[in-house]
């Protein structure tokens, strides 16, 4: 009997264990199939909308070509005098305009105007003394015909007279080259223009040559340009170009190119007459605009639609078809040849008529599924 009571405990314990244990697997699998039906009853994610461009095949692309360069005006020089002397006085400020032909400075002339009443003096005494042989020689001459003096002192009157009309020349051409000298005193300018500086002060003494003041046209501004040699052929002198200036755009006539290069910069220089009255001054800068035409095969996409990858890679996303029929966006890399204000000429793996998001691509991934807007 008490063998027979164990064998029925063990039965029982038996028999709650599986009950446990069925009673668990029933709870687990209901917790599954609710959590399925559950899951099942969510909606999906809806696709992104984005806009999009179309890519469009070329075989070349337009840009502008800039190029600067300087104004100056059309003369420009540093004055001195032809003659050494003491400054006596500068009359002009620096940024002062002065008329062609006006006194800009004056040297002291005092020794020359002395060397002047000397010379003066000693020609007034020759032409006395040939007057006196004038005279004599024509009284020679008619003593000479009636045998009263020999041939001899004729001959001597004659050449006295002319040893003293050559001497009144010297003495005339001297009196010139001090009234010259008198005349190289005072500086005066060779154009209209303004006064860009002031090398020296009054009470100089200054030596041939050495620099007092300079001196811009007030006129026309030019401006002064570096033509690359393939680009040279195709401007026209007489032509008018563009030019952009501090102050705006003007229309500038083309006076020359020179028929050389410079060989540090490898262009030939352009000179641009700008119009009268520009608002310019002397040493700003002028750019030059040129239509240029680059064979490149490509295509105009939005800056935006650009994303930069590693290494210098450019990528876009354009919108390509999953195998269950969704609209996803796939990755292309391109080459970016031209940026013109908002817009790239690119190259790349993209095919023409292909269409490519045009914004917003930082927050869409490769594969993302998308929905294109109206456009």
């Amino acid at each position: 009997m008490p063998g027979s009571t164990r064998s029925n405990a063990g039965s029982v314990r038996t028999l709650l264990l599986s009950l446990g244990l069925a009673a668990g697997l029933t709870a687990l699998l209901t917790t599954a199939i609710t959590l399925r039906a559950s899951l099942a009853g969510q909606p999906q994610t809806a696709p992104l909308p984005v806009t999009t461009t179309l890519f469009q095949q070329q075989d070349s692309y337009d840009q502008a070509l800039r190029l600067t360069g300087l104004l100056q005006a059309r003369d420009r020089a540093r004055l001195a005098f032809e003659v050494a002397g003491l400054l006596l006085s500068l009359s002009v400020r620096e940024g002062e305009h002065v008329a062609a032909g006006a006194e800009l400075a004056q040297l002291d002339t005092r020794q020359l105007h002395a060397q002047r009443a000397v010379a003066a003096a000693d020609l007034a005494s020759v032409e006395a003394d040939l007057e006196l042989a004038r005279l004599r020689s024509e009284r020679s001459t008619r003593l000479q015909a009636t045998g009263a003096i020999s041939a001899q002192d004729a001959d001597a009157a004659r050449l006295g007279e002319a040893a003293l009309a050559s001497r009144r020349q010297a003495l005339l051409a001297r009196l010139d080259s001090i009234d010259l000298d008198l005349e190289k005193s005072t500086l005066r300018a060779p154009y209209d223009g303004v006064v860009a500086a002031r090398d020296v002060d009054p009470g100089t003494v200054l030596a041939v040559g050495t620099p007092v003041l300079q001196l811009v046209s007030a006129g026309t501004l030019q401006a002064r340009i570096g033509i690359p040699a393939g680009h040279v052929a195709a401007l026209v002198p007489g032509q008018r170009y563009p030019l952009h200036l501090r102050s705006g755009s003007v229309a500038a006539v083309l006076s020359a190119v020179r028929a050389d290069l410079d060989p540090r910069t490898r262009t030939a220089l352009a000179v641009f007459d700008l119009p009268a009255g520009a608002a310019a001054l002397d040493g700003e800068i002028a750019t030059l605009v040129l239509p240029e035409t680059v064979a490149a095969g490509g295509g105009w996409l939005p800056i935006s639609a650009l994303l930069e990858g590693e290494r210098g890679i450019w990528t876009v996303l354009r919108l390509g078809q999953r195998d269950d029929g969704a609209t996803v966006a796939q990755r292309e890399a391109v080459e970016v040849l031209h940026v013109d204000g908002n817009r790239a000429y690119v190259r790349g793996s993209l095919q023409p008529g292909q269409r490519v998001i045009a914004d917003g691509i930082h927050r869409i991934a490769a594969g993302t599924p998308v929905q294109p807007l109206e456009s």
